[in-house]
This record gives structure tokens, C-alpha cells and sequence, in this order.
């Protein structure tokens, strides 16, 4: 492990070795698979030199800082022959997965409106990097990656968008609150995270011309790592399991029905057994280079719009077809 902080790693970890220099880890010839969990302005240099050592490497959300960083860490993983993987967890959050099994076996018609709100309530402003005003700081940068790519990953690439984001908690240096709107023909996403947000609104708000899906509170896997769980494979018995709120309203002949609605279990360490299948040559890389970029075209492009305060064309992206598989 390569931190500069050893007592913390010992203290999860007691027989790691650690060291401080992350260029010295790089290079040893033992490593097979790097994985670079650090301050997001340090997600480009530290993955370009893995790869240039001809490392495996899987980087945090978000990819980049920026687009062209992203552009070039893809092409120098094909250059290289080497897997790079990003890790998008929030793909196997539970609710997520509840709602990708809703959309593609059609339970609720033709997707008209979807909203995604990660809310939570924190309103005293810590003194960490992700709350500054350096680069990468800012919940666009935190929370708009996931938000971003589970879009992307049930309706493919927008047409449009339109990101309004400020800092308004008292002391705020970055934003911390935002709300996105993307567009497709005959179909609007509204993204939303707030560190204001005592009481939150639904995690999903889902609307069809077949009926509507809500699903409130988060995913319970991040609160039961931070409470001291560690993750194994096969994930333990009750590993996942969301108790919150899950409703299905739908039309039952002439009347509406509402019923609450089974939530899968989350599951985000089967990102690593895919990659496993990957680096063995028997499975497709879960998160590739290609889907990262295509986020990071959209943080990007959000901030652009942010800063001109208007809706942007999103144009098309060479790495991500133009239309969901």
C-alpha cells in the first residue's frame, strides 16, 4: 500500500506494507493490479504512470479531472494491452439494480421522466479535499459521476444538458448542491445531490406510460463499510439487503394499484469478480475506459453550462455509441 499515513493502514491492515513513495510501489515487479483509491487530482498522473509500468489499473470515480485526461489514460491502457477499469460501484447499489430490471423488462411502459436525487444532511463544512476549492472538489465531481453513469447506463448518450450547481451551506468553498437535467426525445433525467437535505426526497422517482416506481433512502452498503464491515467474496447473507421503501403504482383496469415492490440486493464487490473474469481473459471489463470517458464528457460539459448558464447541445462522443445497446 502506498499512503503516507502507515499507522492508519496497520490499523486495518497490520500486515500491509506500506510505503510512502507511490512511484516506489509502481515499480516493483511483483504487482500485477494497481489500484488507485486517492485525491481525485491525482487519479491522472498516478494511473499514467501504473499503466506506463505496464500495470493492470482500476482508478476511483471520477476518472479524470478532465476529458482529455480521460482520453488519454484509454489510449495509453490500448497502447499498453493493459485493463483499466473504473470503478463506478454504483452500478450494484440494489435500487439500481431494481430499476435497470424495471426498465429493461418493461414494467413501466416507455420511460417518460426519471429523477435521481442523492441527498443527505450535513451542514457543517469539513476541512477535507473534497469539500475545497482545489480541483476535483465539489459534489459535481463527487456525486454527478455516479449519477451520470447510471443514466448513461439505462438510456445511453443525451441530447442535451443543463447543470445549475452552487455552494449554500455557510462556510461552502465548493458546491455542494447541484441539480442536472439531461434530455432525450421524449424523455427528461433530473440528477440532484444536497448536503442540505434534512428530509431527502425519494433516492428514485421513476415515471412511465405504464406507471411509476419511488424508492427512498440510499443504499445501505457504504454505511455498513464505514461502520467497520469488510467486504468478501461471496458477499455474507444479508450483505446488500435495503429495508427501505420500494412502491410500484401501476394501472390495474380502470383503477391504480400501489404495492410495495421486492428491492434486489446491492452487491458492489461483484465489480471485482468481473474484473477477476477480466484479467483471467474470461469476462468483459465491467466498467472500461470508454464509459468513463463519456462521463467525464458529461462533467465537463456540466460545468460549461454551469458557468454559461444555459442548456448545451451534447454532440456525440466517439467512444459511446449515440443509442443504448
Amino acid at each position: 500500500v502506498a499512503s503516507r499515513d502507515a499507522a492508519r493502514v496497520h490499523a486495518d491492515f497490520p500486515a500491509a506494507e506500506v510505503l510512502a513513495d507511490p512511484q516506489a510501489l509502481l515499480r516493483r515487479a511483483d504487482l500485477d493490479l494497481v489500484v488507485i483509491a486517492s485525491p481525485n487530482d491525482s487519479h491522472f498522473p498516478l494511473a499514467r504512470a501504473a499503466l506506463a509500468e505496464g500495470r493492470h489499473v482500476v482508478v476511483d470515480k471520477p476518472f479524470t479531472l478532465t476529458l482529455a485526461e480521460a482520453r488519454e489514460l484509454g489510449a495509453l491502457a490500448r497502447a499498453r494491452g493493459r485493463v483499466l477499469a473504473v470503478f463506478h460501484n454504483r452500478r450494484w447499489d440494489g435500487d439500481f439494480l431494481t430499476l435497470r430490471e424495471l426498465v429493461e423488462r418493461g414494467t413501466l411502459g416507455r420511460i417518460a421522466h426519471l429523477e435521481s436525487a442523492f441527498d443527505r444532511f450535513r451542514p457543517a463544512v469539513r476541512a477535507r479535499w473534497r469539500e475545497s476549492a482545489a480541483p476535483g472538489g465539489g459534489l459535481w465531481f463527487d456525486l454527478g459521476p455516479h449519477l451520470l453513469d447510471q443514466a448513461l447506463q439505462l438510456f445511453g448518450w443525451p441530447d442535451s444538458i443543463r447543470l445549475d450547481a452552487a455552494t449554500l451551506r455557510d462556510g461552502g468553498q465548493a458546491d455542494d448542491w447541484f441539480q442536472a437535467l439531461l434530455t432525450w426525445p421524449q424523455r427528461r433525467a433530473v440528477l440532484r445531490a444536497s448536503m442540505l437535505a434534512a428530509a431527502p426526497a425519494p433516492r428514485f422517482a421513476v415515471h412511465g406510460t405504464g406507471g411509476s416506481w419511488l424508492k427512498w433512502g440510499l443504499d445501505p452498503q457504504e454505511d455498513a463499510l464505514k461502520a467497520g464491515a469488510r467486504p468478501s467474496w461471496p458477499p455474507p447473507a444479508g450483505w446488500g439487503v435495503d429495508a427501505n421503501a420500494s412502491r410500484l403504482t401501476r394501472p390495474v383496469g380502470e383503477a391504480l394499484q400501489d404495492e410495495a415492490w421486492p428491492l434486489q440486493r446491492g452487491c458492489q464487490g461483484a465489480f471485482y469478480a468481473a474484473l477477476r473474469d477480466a484479467l483471467r481473459g474470461e469476462g468483459a471489463n465491467p466498467v472500461p475506459p470508454e464509459q468513463a470517458i463519456a462521463v467525464m464528457a458529461l462533467i465537463e460539459l456540466g460545468q460549461r453550462s454551469a458557468r454559461e448558464g444555459r442548456t448545451l447541445e451534447a454532440g456525440l462522443v466517439p467512444e459511446l455509441p449515440k443509442e443504448k445497446p
